[in-house]
């Protein structure tokens, strides 16, 4: 008889016995054949067992009834070995895959067994953490904190932004990389939207000890898995039951578009669910559990619409699944949603509650056709046993794959490891983030492998260098005559230290530049780098009419060029800041009229000054945004020396009639602090302050000193005008902002500014200027409501801008993009 005979024959409670059960009822018989041997000797039998194949030959009668009777006994001790074994499968769905965790809560409570679990998508990563030890509380403490933020975002935590290495604002929304090959050049648009480096750091610092456990084999988990991902040459589903399990989760959840591909032994993969979203045929084939249970929270497709690219590209790439069950296998549950997106885990209590609800529905059912049952107390304990297995996580040795520059590698590897034998956690999650912010790696993934010989982690990070060459394109598009447009073209090189050569361009009607330079990094013990850049700037500032919804555009009335050659050198100083030192040659020319009113023939009057510049300065940023930040701070203190030559050419509007010229030396101190304090998931508070001192003396006239003196413009649109109530050569301004965040990416802005002269500058009767006697006489107030939406690419904002002014004080204005310059010489 052979083993299929005997998972037939023995049946209890009309359980369906499997086939390894009866393999078990061989091992018994060939067991007890040995043991009583002697006993059917003596009776002249010849009784054999084939115990390779578990076929029984001929026995005596009164062999097999002690025989059977053994069998029996043996089962009736062994209450486990019949009963019934249930595997969980888990669909993709995004964000409304927390809806899996409520299942899982809910079957452990009810004492239901999950003896396989399974998933694609967001299933495998919930199914995936269960499966590493994580119990329900702690997989919805990951999904509600920050951390989990900022990893399904790609954003990087303030205690993480490395500022050193960062290069100077710019307005770009997207970048293009050129790569070359056999003499041919293709631009490469950008594969993700979701920067990968914090989700690929998380994989790694949540599940790196889980492999270590498991000895890289998903079947000794705490619950065996596996998960499905495609290859994305062959359009074929891989399926995933070993290796590492961080890169698994990985490749099973990298939906196209949003983030980019990974790499498992030599095949690109992407998200399972464009081949099989619900892996239930899979999980019979693998494990052949006797009762399945199913939950899908993914919609069923529907029709796009043609303005919906985000649907389109979801029915292209994703394969119908069969998400059925056969009643006689298991059952399935469906959790359906109604405005949850793909990325909405801010909506966790939303998407919980109705995962609880489904579970409900469902849960008698569930009891009733599985009467095995598994103690939570056990679970807990199983949990518990095989998280004891898992080491900490310290590092010993690093290596660095896809890196052909052998200084380059020792760099990187130099970074993480310093001059320290062992490496914890915490160190190389600062330092990893350090060499992320590096323009010359486009991405590092970090790999730990358990090195059971040291009892410490190996780390592999397998590093993609950057292309060497690259073109950004953004700018600002306004319902106000500040649009402008904006590219720029590097050229990244690494010979033993890191050269990049950059330039852009700005053009529009109210500003256009041009910038060419470079910087070459040092990768010395201490990093320092060299910077110098030749710029040209061209402001137009153009006067309007009083109405608030339409603008009456009218001729410049100033018009500032400027031209500036830029050398500077700096050294970090802890994670958020830079020490630095430059010199700038700078030549600047304002044409401006003394009269807001003024005719088309009339002719501006000209100031030229051309300065030797010198400065020190403390720079430190952590803001998470380079235009309407929500969170960080921003620190700069710095001391310019200047000392230059004026030439005055009057106008037709000047009281003036020769050109004149004079020399002026000063020095320039200027202190701002921008900081934002959380109070609450929902409000924010951000301060500003600024100060500015200097023993400049005044220029020829009142409007050209006030245009060459410092100002205060601590808006987006602000920059935009030139207002003479906020400039000063020596004042105190400083504001308040309250943040209302109606989720990560959509908040309501209040400021309200005030700009204090220390000694105010004034108007004579021959347009001269002079100071007030007094300190502190007057102040001036500016403020904006803005609602500001932060897109992949840059931010979009709908403003409403109030200026303590002249004639315009209102200004409305829809924005698109970054209202940002090329720096000045001084």
């Amino acid at each position: 008889m052979h083993v299929k005979y005997w998972a037939k024959v023995f049946k209890v409670s009309g359980k369906r016995w499997r086939t390894d059960k009866a393999i078990f009822i061989h091992v018994v018989f060939s067991t007890f054949h040995r043991k009583n041997s002697g006993l059917l000797q003596n009776r002249n039998m010849q009784p054999s067992v084939f115990c390779k194949f578990g076929t029984v030959r001929k026995a005596s009668k009164l062999a097999m009834r002690k025989i059977l009777f053994s069998f029996f006994a043996v089962l009736l001790l062994s209450p486990g070995s019949y009963a019934q074994s249930v595997g969980l499968v888990l669909s993709g769905g995004g964000a409304k895959g927390i809806a899996h965790i409520e299942v899982i809560r809910a079957l452990e409570e009810n004492n239901i067994p999950i003896d396989y679990i399974a998933g694609t998508s967001i299933g495998a990563i919930v199914g995936g953490l269960y499966a590493a030890g994580y119990s329900p509380d702690e997989m919805e403490k990951l999904f509600r904190s920050d951390d989990f933020y900022f990893w399904s975002t790609g954003r990087i935590q303030k205690e993480y932004r490395y500022y050193f290495t960062k290069p100077e604002p710019d307005p770009a929304w997207i970048e293009l990389r050129i790569a070359r090959k056999e003499d041919k050049f293709t631009l490469l648009p950008p594969t993700n939207i979701i920067p990968e480096e914090q989700m690929d750091f998380a994989f790694m610092e949540l599940l790196a000890s889980t492999n270590a456990a498991c000895k890289n084999n998903f079947d000794s988990l705490m619950v065996p898995f596996f998960c499905v991902a495609t290859n994305v040459h062959s359009n074929q589903p891989v399926i995933l039951r070993e290796g590492d399990l961080g890169e698994a989760i990985r490749a099973s959840m990298t939906f196209p578009l949003y983030f980019k591909a990974i790499q498992i032994d030599g095949n690109l993969l992407f998200d399972g669910g464009i081949v099989n979203n619900f892996p239930q045929d899979i999980m019979e084939e693998i494990h052949n559990p006797d009762f399945i249970i199913g939950h899908k929270v993914a919609d069923d497709s529907k029709i796009p619409e043609t303005d919906n690219v985000i649907d389109q590209i979801t029915n292209m790439v994703m394969r119908p699944t069969n998400y059925d069950i056969p009643s006689d296998k298991g059952i399935l549950m469906e959790t359906k949603f109604e405005n949850v997106g793909l990325l909405d885990f801010q909506k966790y209590d939303l998407i919980a509650e109705q995962g609880r609800q489904t579970i409900n529905q469902y849960i008698d059912s569930i009891k009733m056709r599985v009467q095995r049952k598994a103690e939570l107390e056990n679970v807990e304990r199983k949990r518990e046993e095989f998280s004891a297995k898992k080491p900490e996580l310290y590092f010993q040795n690093v290596q660095v794959e896809g890196v052909e520059d052998p200084m380059q590698r020792k760099f990187i590897i130099q970074s993480i490891k310093h001059h320290y034998n062992i490496v914890s956690l915490n160190e190389l999650k600062k330092d990893y983030f350090k060499l992320i912010a590096d323009e010359h790696l486009k991405s590092i993934r970090p790999v730990a492998y358990y090195n059971h010989e040291t009892g410490y982690y190996d780390l592999h990070l397998k590093v993609e260098p950057e292309k060497k060459m690259r073109i950004n394109i953004g700018g600002n598009i306004s319902t106000k005559p500040i649009n402008q447009g904006f590219a720029s073209f590097d050229y990244r090189t690494y010979q033993g230290r890191a050269y990049t050569l950059s330039s852009n361009i700005y053009f529009g009607r109210f500003y256009s530049s041009f910038k060419a330079g470079g910087r070459i990094d040092f990768p010395t013990s201490l990093p320092f780098y060299l910077a110098g850049y030749s710029t040209l700037n061209r402001w137009d500032f153009f006067s309007t009419s009083t109405e608030l919804f339409f603008e009456d555009v009218r001729p410049p009335y100033i018009i500032q060029d400027e031209y500036n050659m830029r050398l500077e050198a700096g050294v970090p100083l802890g994670l958020h800041s830079k020490l630095f030192a430059g010199t700038a040659f700078a030549n600047s020319t304002d044409e401006y009229y003394q009269t807001d009113i003024f005719r088309k023939q009339d002719v501006p009057d000209q100031t030229t000054f051309n300065a030797f510049v010198g400065q020190i300065g403390l720079e430190s940023n952590s803001l998470n945004y380079k235009q309407y930040a929500t969170e960080g701070a921003f620190r700069l203190f710095s001391v310019k020396y200047i000392a230059g030559k004026e030439v005055n050419k009057p106008g037709t509007t000047s009281s003036a009639t020769v050109k004149t010229s004079r020399h002026h030396d000063y020095l320039l101190a200027e202190a701002q602090l921008t900081r934002y304090f959380n109070i609450g998931k929902r409000f924010t508070l951000g301060t500003q302050l600024e100060a500015v001192y200097s023993n400049k003396k005044f220029l020829k006239n009142y409007r050209s000193s006030l245009l060459s003196a410092p100002g205060y413009y601590p808006t987006p649109h602000s920059r935009s005008l030139f207002i003479e109530n906020f400039h000063s050569n020596n004042y105190l301004a400083g504001g308040l902002k309250a943040l209302v965040h109606f989720n990560p990416s959509l908040h309501l802005r209040l400021e309200g500014h005030g700009f204090v002269p220390v000694r105010e500058e004034l108007q004579n009767e021959d347009l001269t200027a002079y100071k007030k006697d007094d300190y502190f006489t007057n102040y001036y107030l500016q403020g904006m409501a803005a609602l500001v939406y932060h897109t992949g690419i840059g931010p979009v904002s709908l403003s409403l801008n109030y200026y303590e002014k002249p004639n315009t004080n209102l200004y409305l204005t829809l924005n698109f993009g970054y209202i940002l310059f090329n720096k000045r010489g001084y």
